[in-house]
Formats: structure tokens, C-alpha cells, sequence
């Protein structure tokens, strides 16, 4: 399989125009995780949803999104980003607009499960454009910390805007979608570059992908249903048992496969393991932080839609400028020390939380925890990326931010159903204190794998160049 090489911008102004398409679609991708937590009591009470299928209207996105990325991804390497890029943006349009509409909970759940197989093809999409436009080192780093600019603030700004939007209806918070994915769609031909596909004469592996969705698929319904129905559940064993199958089969399959779904180079790339390691930590610390913030405030502190989501707001500002100083505190600590750092400082945020939880003042006992954990989140969230793709060569850019951003989103699922565990049926003040703690305890496992995973190197490829 050769790489076929790929036309970079050809000045400023194209890259900076292709550059804010990409960052466009990370923000929708990330918003529409977060958007609708606020918006749930709403939608359940129109729809007259139960409580687990409340919970699907935020699972039913994070399932198909994590069980179609490295399907997604590979698509992307064998086809063409740009491609997939568009084909994506239209079919999040398309689900957008009938979530909006939906009539009913049937055709609403649909909706949710489209957008996160439209998201699956297009995180993917986005991150091999940004790393086979720019090149590795400094014009690479500001590129990925522009991008994590708003895909981190993505995730605290959709429980803003969700709160905002739900005030006028909760439809808004899926039709807000479709003017921006129509733009992008349209856009994307003449402003993102034709980067070329990697072929090696063949289509997509589908036995493996299809095993490989599959797998995903099974573990990460086996783990939703564990946060809803409990771990010794039939629904949650029978889709544990499914998951372990079928990916026994796909070993099986990628190893008899001339055209393996993950290259096997992929495998064996440190880099990238650290990686992965390091975004499942990020989601289960401060990404799953969102989940605890929003039921303490709305359900120990009774916060209404508007304030819980405005609660926000200060955490998303710290987001956005740590994002923006990302690649410079890179290029001078080194990808290692940066990121064990930012693990370091997410613990410490978190810990502030679950010592404060008792507290009744927003100010005094929630702003100074949602300070320190949105900055050390914006640069966590930067410098993973940073340090998991630099080692992968252009033809596998999409699998490998794939696998990295399944990693994620299966440890976001696992760490859900590990909170409802520790929050209980009617969490008080000390479960959300142990809640917290469960989270800081993730984001200091993700310090050790960051210090001794990049231990043989200070900076990735040219990065203080």
C-alpha cells in the first residue's frame, strides 16, 4: 500500500480557511454530545420517554459514534478525507433535521443513532485533512490546537447552549445543527484540499469492519445498559458475551486478511498506544466530569436549565484559552512533561470539587474546581492528540485518530456506568464527593501513562522546530 501524496494549501489564507471548515465540523461533533443533557427532562416529558430510553437519546449517539470510528476511519484512509468529509456533513444534516421534527420517541432514537455514525465518519475525516495538510511540528501543532480549541469547548458550550435553546424548545437543540453541516457541506469542496486516498487496489476490508463495528457496537450497549438496568443484567451479560465473540473473530479475520482493517504497523506504534491510553483517561476524568457537574447542579443544587447550563460558562471560557496556548506550551515543555502536567492539574480540579461538594456558593465552592479542570482539560485535550498522531504516517492518519477517539468514547461509556454506580439511585453531597474523587483518580492514572508511555521522548517530530 503506497500513500499518494497530498497538495497542502498553497498560503495563508487557504489554510486558514480550510482550517476553520475542520474546526466547524470538531465543534458540531463534540457539541452534540453535551447538547442534549440538559434538554432530557424536556424531551421526556413531550415524548413521554421512560428513564432508560431518556438515557439513549445521550447513549444512542455515543454507541453508533464509538462502534463506526474505526470503520470510519479507515474509509477516510482508503477513499479520501475529503470525501468522507462531505458524505458526512450531509447525512448529519439529514439527522439533524429529523430529530428535530421527530414526532415520536421511534424516529427521535433513529436520529440520535445517525448522528453518531455520521460523527464516526467525519472525526476522522477532519483529523487526517488537519495532519496530512499541515506539517508535523509547529504548523501542525497550531493547526490541532485551533481544532481543540473548539472541539474541548464544543463539549462544556453544548450544555451552555443546550440550556439557552431548551428554554424556547428542545427541537432547537438538533435543528441548531443543520444550517452549519449545509455550509460546511457546501463549502468543502472548494476550501478543504483533494488529499488523495491510500489505496493499495482494493475496497474496504468489510469482513473485519463489519466484525469490528460489531464489537464495538456490543461493548458499548453491554456498558450503557450497565449504568441503566446493572452489571448482572441478562441485556447487559448477553451483550458482553456478543462483544466477546465477535472479537475473537475479528482477530481471527485481521489476521488471515491480506488488507488488515488496522495496519499492522498501527500496533506497534508506542506513540499511539499512549495515546489511546490517554484519551480513554481524559473522557473518564474530566470528559465524564460533565455528567457529574450537570446532575449535582440541577439535582442537589436545583439549578433550572438556563442557570445549570450557564454554570458552564466560565469552565468553557478556560477551555478555549488553554486550548489556544496548547501547542506553544508543547513546543516549550516538551509533549511529555505537558502532558502529565495537564493530567496532573485535572486531578487537582477534581479533587477541589469533591472537597468543596458540600458547599451551597456557585462562586466559592464550584467556580474555582471548574477553573482549574477547564484549563488543565484544554490542554490535556490538545497535547494527546498531538502525541498519539505524530508517529503515524499520512496513510493512516484516519484509523489512527479513529482508534485514539474510540478509546475515548468506549471509556466514556465504561466511566458512565461506573458514576451511577458510585452516585446511587438519590446521590447526597458525599456521593458526588466520591463521584468526583473516581474521576481524579483516572486523571492521575492518565499522569503515570504519560510520563513513563512517552519516557524516550522530550518532543515529537519537529516540534520546537
Amino acid at each position: 500500500m503506497t500513500a499518494t501524496a497530498n497538495p497542502k494549501p498553497t498560503g495563508t489564507r487557504s489554510a486558514s480557511a480550510a482550517l476553520a471548515i475542520l474546526a466547524v465540523a470538531q465543534f458540531l461533533i463534540a457539541l452534540d454530545y453535551s447538547i442534549v443533557y440538559i434538554a432530557l427532562p424536556s424531551i421526556g416529558g413531550e415524548l413521554h420517554l421512560s428513564e432508560s430510553s431518556v438515557q439513549w437519546v445521550v447513549s444512542g449517539y455515543a454507541v453508533f459514534f464509538a462502534g463506526f470510528l474505526v470503520v470510519g476511519g479507515r474509509a477516510s484512509d482508503r477513499f479520501g478525507p475529503r470525501t468522507l468529509f462531505i458524505v458526512a456533513m450531509l447525512l448529519f444534516g439529514v439527522a439533524s433535521l429529523a430529530g428535530g421534527l421527530a414526532p415520536g420517541s421511534a424516529l427521535l432514537l433513529v436520529a440520535r443513532a445517525a448522528q453518531g455514525v455520521a460523527a464516526a465518519v467525519l472525526q476522522p475525516a477532519v483529523i487526517a485533512l488537519i495532519n496530512t495538510t499541515f506539517a508535523a511540528g509547529p504548523a501542525r501543532n497550531r493547526a490541532l490546537g485551533v481544532w481543540g480549541t473548539v472541539g474541548a469547548s464544543g463539549l462544556a458550550a453544548g450544555v451552555v447552549i443546550g440550556g439557552l435553546l431548551t428554554t424556547v424548545s428542545w427541537r432547537w437543540v438538533f435543528l441548531i445543527n443543520l444550517p452549519l453541516a449545509v455550509v460546511c457541506a457546501l463549502l468543502a469542496p472548494r476550501l478543504l484540499p483533494k488529499a488523495g486516498a491510500a489505496r493499495s487496489g482494493g475496497g474496504l476490508n468489510v469482513p473485519s469492519a463489519v466484525l469490528c463495528t460489531g464489537t464495538v457496537l456490543s461493548a458499548a450497549m453491554a456498558l450503557t445498559e450497565a449504568s441503566a438496568s446493572g452489571w448482572t443484567a441478562p441485556t447487559t451479560l448477553a451483550c458482553f458475551g456478543a462483544a466477546v465473540v465477535l472479537l475473537g473473530a475479528f482477530a481471527f479475520q485481521e489476521r488471515r486478511s491480506a488488507q488488515p482493517l488496522v495496519d499492522p504497523l498501527l500496533r506497534r506504534t508506542r506513540s499511539l498506544l499512549v495515546g489511546c491510553g490517554s484519551t480513554a483517561l481524559y473522557m473518564a476524568s474530566v470528559g465524564n466530569q460533565f455528567f457529574v457537574v450537570t446532575l449535582l447542579v440541577q439535582q442537589l443544587r436545583g439549578y433550572g436549565p438556563i442557570a445549570a447550563g450557564l454554570a458552564f460558562l466560565p469552565m468553557a471560557v478556560a477551555i478555549a484559552v488553554a486550548n489556544s496556548v496548547a501547542a506553544r506550551v508543547v513546543a516549550a515543555l516538551g509533549i511529555r512533561l505537558t502532558l502529565t502536567l495537564a493530567f496532573v492539574a485535572d486531578a487537582a480540579g477534581l479533587l477541589l470539587l469533591a472537597l468543596q461538594v458540600h458547599g451551597d456558593s456557585y462562586v466559592l465552592h464550584l467556580l474555582p474546581g471548574l477553573l482549574v479542570t477547564g484549563f488543565a482539560h484544554g490542554v490535556t485535550y490538545v497535547a494527546m492528540f498531538i502525541a498519539g498522531t505524530a508517529d503515524v504516517d499520512d496513510r493512516n492518519q484516519g484509523t489512527g485518530s479513529a482508534l485514539m477517539t474510540t478509546a475515548q468514547y468506549m471509556s466514556g461509556a465504561l466511566g458512565v456506568a461506573v458514576l451511577v454506580l458510585v452516585l446511587g439511585p438519590s446521590p447526597d453531597a458525599g456521593d458526588f464527593g466520591w463521584a468526583f474523587t473516581t474521576t481524579a483518580i483516572a486523571a492521575l492514572a492518565g499522569a503515570v501513562l504519560a510520563w513513563f508511555g512517552l519516557a524516550h521522548r522530550k518532543h515529537v517530530r519537529g516540534e520546537g522546530e
